[in-house]
């Protein structure tokens, strides 16, 4: 079972894509624009390149599904009971804005549940990692690695959400959390920051892939929280359809 034994192996390939990832923040990178109008620059394909090769060498009877490469059909991923999923730079808006907030992730699901996930913020040279069941992780600048765990919510809400995708929808909830604090990042660091302990809430009412959240969706549940739909249903992955449907991620608030 590609699980906890594998773990260490894991925390390696995204270190080691975090470097290259790093290697293009410091050149003179180019942005180009995909078809759904994203934009992608070396970093994403060169960490893309790595994690797939990694991957596919300590499990290679586990597929893959990465935002950076072409996606297999349903007919043959409705048959996936697990897999791995990758977004080899999440938050590449703020890689081109040079902010440091973006992540790489690598996820395992098994039967449409995110068990394990590793999110790494090379720039901020930070790493996060979980295994539901076991617990969650941060490597912190220095390189010191402690448990982290969610914590119960403030009075005045701590509230994280989106730099670059703040919908009218969102700011609409916030609104009517009352009193709270609001902080704003980048990538799938804000699902980190409530798995730490440093907030409470994150509500997404906007687009997103499976792939942008299921590592630190991994995380946020081995430290305790959880991230459901607005029904207060599980977010699920391995859907025929691979966008989230609007999301609360939360400690032990929601």
């Amino acid at each position: 079972m590609p699980h906890q034994s594998n773990l260490r192996d894991i925390l390696t390939i995204a270190d080691q894509a975090g470097q290259k990832v790093m290697a293009v923040y410091h050149s003179d990178f180019k942005v180009r624009t995909k078809e759904d109008n994203s934009p992608i620059t070396a970093a994403d394909e060169a960490a893309h390149q790595i994690i797939v090769d990694g991957l596919r060498r300590i499990t290679p009877d586990v597929p893959i599904l990465s935002e950076e490469s072409a996606a297999a059909p349903w007919d043959e991923r409705c048959h996936w009971y697990r897999f791995w999923l990758v977004d080899p730079v999440d938050g590449t808006r703020e890689f081109t804005q040079r902010s440091g907030e973006f992540t790489v992730n690598i996820a395992l699901i098994i039967d449409g549940e995110p068990v394990m996930g590793v999110v790494v913020a090379p720039a901020l040279k930070e790493m996060f990692w979980g295994v539901v069941g076991e617990g969650a992780w941060k490597r912190a600048r220095n390189g010191q690695e402690r448990r982290i765990s969610v914590t119960q919510p403030h009075e005045e809400l701590r509230v994280v959400a989106s730099k670059n995708h703040m919908t009218p929808e969102t700011e609409a909830f916030i609104r009517r959390l009352g009193p709270h604090q609001l902080v704003q990042a980048g990538s799938s660091l804000k699902i980190c920051m409530i798995a730490e302990g440093r907030a409470d809430v994150y509500p997404r009412l906007g687009p997103t892939s499976e792939w942008d959240t299921a590592a630190a969706h991994a995380v946020l549940t081995a430290a305790g929280g959880k991230i459901t739909t607005l029904k207060g249903e599980p977010l699920k992955y391995g859907k025929e359809n691979i966008l989230n449907p609007d999301f609360i991620a939360s400690s032990k608030w929601y």
